[in-house]
């Protein structure tokens, strides 16, 4: 997946500011996939120099226009290849499974240390998705299935919280 097929997704579903975009990215495929302010920008250019997207500018005061952008009929017509084409699955790149599987060369205090932070972080992680999916269960039936998929990627950022937290526990169990 590239950060144009995300952009062009979001914009599908809404138009928006890159501004907007980054906030979307924080709400939601930011679970799953990432951006900066910087690389959104730079996308949403592109997009525009190949005619995927278009913008109208919105006037704010005291400050610049807003360019508020939509997805085109090449835009859409691009995701929608996209969509049909097949990918490989992510590669996993971590550098704490590099760590352990060196532990016998690290500082023990260290590398468990390192653990602990990164159960945190999980554990972190995990509560903001039972909080996103408790807000969903609380939404009307036809907002459910209406946001169904969407609830699909949240259910599986779910269970790969919880599995890296159980084997971050395996791990920790194996510290003297």
């Amino acid at each position: 997946m590239s950060l144009k097929h995300a952009i062009l997704v979001l914009l599908e579903k809404e138009p928006g500011s890159g501004y907007d975009l980054v906030q979307r990215f924080n709400q939601g495929i930011g679970n799953f996939w990432n951006a900066s302010h910087q690389q959104v920008y730079q996308q949403l250019k592109k997009l525009h120099a190949d005619l995927e997207v278009e913008y109208d500018l919105a006037p704010q005061s005291g400050k610049p226009d807003r360019k508020v952008y939509r997805i085109t009929s090449s835009g859409l017509q691009e995701l929608k290849r996209w969509l049909a084409a097949s990918n490989e699955p992510a590669v996993v790149r971590d550098a704490l499974l590099i760590k352990v599987f060196a532990a016998d060369l690290a500082d023990q205090s260290s590398l468990r240390d390192e653990i602990d932070r990164h159960r945190q972080l999980h554990a972190d992680k995990l509560a903001a998705h039972l909080a996103a999916e408790e807000k969903y269960l609380q939404q009307p039936a036809a907002r459910q299935k209406a946001m169904r998929m969407p609830y699909m990627t949240l259910r599986l950022g779910i269970r790969y919280e919880r599995q890296w937290l159980e084997w971050l526990e395996e791990v920790q169990a194996l510290f003297p």
